[in-house]
């Protein structure tokens, strides 16, 4: 059985699941690591150039991909929640631990990263970030078996927790 971590930018997914394989000594992938190496440039390059529809469209083929996997840590990237098919094969075999942290976490621990590329192209970055979770937060909440609140805990003590709740029956 898999591990899944879910949540907005900035929620700490990809340190987590760092945190989490060397705890558990399981393999960590990340969906976004995995569609950069594929198509051999950064996710930002990719959309600027394809759009966000072929970006989702290569995301859910990544992510079939490694829900067919097993004893490994997934961390996704922030949209894959919003098509119900990534949810269902991520479900799978997994149990989905969401990352949740204010608007106010999310921007101070990404404002300085200028490899992700905006998501409505016509808002402030905190202005986005907030819009953005606001409508993605239902998803994330239908997908996640777990909630896990990131915003005062670092990786590693969250990574304790998951692994804590993913361990009882």
């Amino acid at each position: 059985m898999n591990i899944v971590l879910i949540g907005s930018r900035g929620s700490g997914k990809s340190a987590v699941g760092a945190a989490l394989a060397q705890l558990l000594g399981r393999t960590a992938v990340s969906t976004d690591a995995e569609i950069e190496r594929r198509v051999g440039c950064t996710i930002k390059n990719y959309v600027e150039k394809h759009g966000w529809d072929a970006f989702r469209d290569l995301e859910s083929d990544i992510v079939h991909d490694l829900a067919t996997r097993d004893d490994c840590i997934l961390d996704t990237g922030g949209g894959v929640v919003l098509r119900q098919t990534n949810v269902d094969a991520l479900r799978a075999n997994a149990r989905v631990f969401w990352l949740l942290a204010p608007v106010a976490t999310l921007a101070a621990r990404i404002q300085d990263d200028t490899n992700r590329p905006s998501l409505t192209g016509a808002k402030s970055f905190v202005d986005e970030l907030a819009e953005v979770l606001a409508a993605r937060t239902p998803l994330y909440a239908a997908a996640a078996h777990h909630v896990i609140d990131t915003a005062k805990r670092n990786p590693e003590a969250i990574a304790a927790a998951i692994a804590e709740l993913f361990q009882r029956p």
